[in-house]
């Protein structure tokens, strides 16, 4: 069908580890100059480069599940100071990441990305350890149900499910939790921004703080070859540059069949959304990278709602650079800045 093939499309653009120029037609990508200084990106260069190697000819569903099994394998040799912990068979389906010191009444939700068809609480662990280490919490992290063999409605409903259980539920069993926060990155960073505008429609206990790493924050597909940074962003760009050639109403149907949910709707596009009375709340940000007009655009129509939001930006970091913690010096500052944003918060200073 047209709609999956263009939602693989999608799929290979907004995976994570996507870091390296394209050889066929990107190669007026400007790779920012620091990472391009660094390192450390070599090293990550190598990991994006098995991950293609690992799906080398594939196509349809055969790539997706070469892709999630090699997201899945980034987290092989990480050295976690946390325990990671299985939350029972009559939960929802994730993982608990508990650091040393991380109190039980402490919690945070954290919805991966992986363009909602890859990526898993495994996937994610050197994001997840470093959350519980830096504010002494519980990490739950949500295996939601992924496109294309569930519907996108799905995952937002097991993110639903996972946060009404963990405010009542702790590695320890059911207590009541003092302190939570949820998180997420890209993909999962959108369904964490939506998930708090639901949190406060239903009149649950809201989250003290939310946190939303290069957030995905609209769905809509219209002008996508004028999109800012289309140039800078080393992971979007070059597929972006492909879906513009798209007529626009074929790539808004075909995203509309893919996903069984209009771009236009609060729950795709958080930004399109009511945002008015919602926590605290975080987001870090690419200055090099196609969302973050988005998210400065959320920011500002939170605020003029009267929603205390922050948003932090880095020069020429990757999408989600916080994953490469702690190869990339870059990803350590910004989880420093997020303890800050965090002790901010717990005082009341924000």
């Amino acid at each position: 069908m047209m709609w999956f093939g263009l939602l693989m499309v999608v799929l290979i653009a907004a995976v994570v580890f996507f870091l390296r120029r394209r050889q066929d037609g990107g190669n007026d990508i400007e790779v920012p100059g620091r990472l391009q200084q660094s390192e450390a990106r070599q090293q990550v260069v190598e990991m994006v480069r098995g991950m293609h190697r690992a799906t080398e000819g594939l196509r349809g569903r055969a790539r997706v599940k070469a892709l999630r099994n090699y997201m899945d394998s980034m987290s092989d040799g990480l050295e976690l100071a946390s325990e990671i912990r299985s939350p029972g068979s009559d939960s929802p389906g994730g993982e608990w990441v508990i650091a040393p010191g991380a109190k039980p009444e402490r919690r945070i939700l954290y919805i991966h990305g992986g363009s909602w068809v890859a990526g898993s609480p495994r996937s994610h662990r050197a994001i997840t350890d470093r959350l519980s280490r830096l504010a002494q919490a519980c990490v739950f992290a949500v295996d939601y149900r992924l496109m294309p063999e569930n519907r996108y409605l799905d995952g937002v409903i097991d993110c639903r499910q996972a946060y009404r259980w963990m405010l009542g539920n702790s590695p320890e069993g059911q207590t009541p939790a003092d302190f939570v926060v949820v998180a997420g990155d890209s993909a999962g960073g959108s369904h964490a921004l939506g998930l708090i505008a639901w949190i406060r429609d239903q009149g649950l206990q809201p989250p003290d703080a939310a946190i939303a790493l290069s957030p995905s924050t609209e769905l809509m597909v219209t002008s996508l070859g004028k999109r800012a940074n289309l140039k800078t962003d080393v992971m979007l760009g070059p597929t972006v540059k492909k879906l513009a050639r798209i007529p626009t109403p074929l790539l808004w149907w075909a995203t509309v069949l893919g996903m069984r949910v209009l771009p236009t709707s609060p729950v795709a596009s958080p930004l399109r959304g009511k945002l008015h009375n919602l926590p605290p709340t975080l987001i870090q940000v690419s200055e090099s990278e196609m969302l973050l007009e988005n998210a400065q655009r959320y920011a500002e129509k939170a605020r003029a709602a009267g929603s205390p939001v922050e948003v932090q930006t880095w020069p020429d970091m990757v999408h989600v650079w916080h994953i490469f913690t702690p190869l990339l010096p870059e990803a350590e500052e910004a989880f420093e800045h997020i303890g800050e944003f965090l002790s901010r918060v717990e005082a009341g200073s924000t």
